[in-house]
């Protein structure tokens, strides 16, 4: 997991407000075996306090609430919190939401027996986050950063499709992707060995599913980099091309997608 840490300068908490439709609909969700098995790892019981810290549309808070823990999910994005309320009124559960985000914590939250973030930890200034959650873990709690990678095989070949047009409609363009590049940073897990949280194991689980191409095109607009609003007027040419690249790479517009959706679990010493 290696990306940069954001500044507060360049923190724009609104980045994700014309993904919203598409995120819960196209983003690859985490399985239920995975979460089960970090709060099994965890040592959760029912009832123990969870922070989803950027829940988005709730794809992780919901099902540790349907688990019996006691959820509160922080978002900076107020629609991305309404569809996570959405989200968990549909499922029968009940979160504590807050609009919010790690550079401006609620001062009554906590403490929590796990704080969890899904593909979130990367827009944050990571160190401060570190230091911040230090005092809003227990003692016997840990973090978990969820994340997913598609390995280089022939049927997520549509993968590479998408990020060359991504790329080609300014997706390159984007401070962290530029960031990422450079020597200088460092990974998550270099950078949790030095925080309060520095014992790490990692768990996976692998997926396999197939995919359309409007599904293909929802995900490159959930993306910050490919949304609609930083596409603006470029967002029919982006969808025209990468159906058109699409149906040349398969023309009975089937794919799959392989992945790796894992959990980086972080415990104090």
């Amino acid at each position: 997991m290696g990306v940069m840490s954001q500044s507060t300068d360049s923190f724009d908490p609104r980045r994700f407000r014309s993904t919203v439709p598409f995120y819960a609909r196209h983003r690859l969700a985490y399985p239920d075996a995975l979460i089960v098995r970090v709060a099994e790892f965890v040592g959760l019981k029912p009832g123990d306090a969870v922070m989803d810290l950027g829940c988005g549309p709730g794809l992780l808070a919901v099902p540790m609430a349907r688990l019996g823990f006691r959820v509160t999910g922080i978002d900076p994005e107020p629609d991305m919190v309404a569809a996570c309320g959405a989200a968990a009124d549909e499922a029968g559960v009940t979160i504590d939401l807050r609009q919010a985000s790690s550079f401006d914590l609620p001062k009554d939250i906590g403490p929590f027996r796990l704080v969890t973030m899904g593909r979130s930890f990367h827009w944050m200034d990571r160190e401060a986050t570190l230091a911040t959650l230090d005092a809003l873990v227990t003692a016997d709690g840990a973090l978990a950063l969820f994340h997913d990678d598609h390995p280089a095989t022939v049927e997520n070949a549509w993968r590479r499709v998408l990020r060359d047009i991504a790329g080609h409609h300014g997706r390159n363009e984007a401070s962290h992707l530029r960031e990422a590049r450079k020597a200088r940073f460092r990974t998550h897990e270099a950078l949790l060995m030095d925080s309060k949280f520095p014992r790490l194991a990692g768990l996976s689980e692998f997926i396999r599913r197939p995919v359309t191409a409007d599904e293909i095109l929802g995900l490159g607009f959930s993306l910050s980099t490919t949304s609609p609003e930083r596409l603006g007027e470029k967002a029919a040419s982006f969808e025209a091309d990468l159906r058109k690249a699409l149906a040349e790479l398969s023309p009975d517009g089937r794919f799959t997608e392989i992945a790796e959706v894992s959990a980086l679990v972080a415990r104090r010493a």
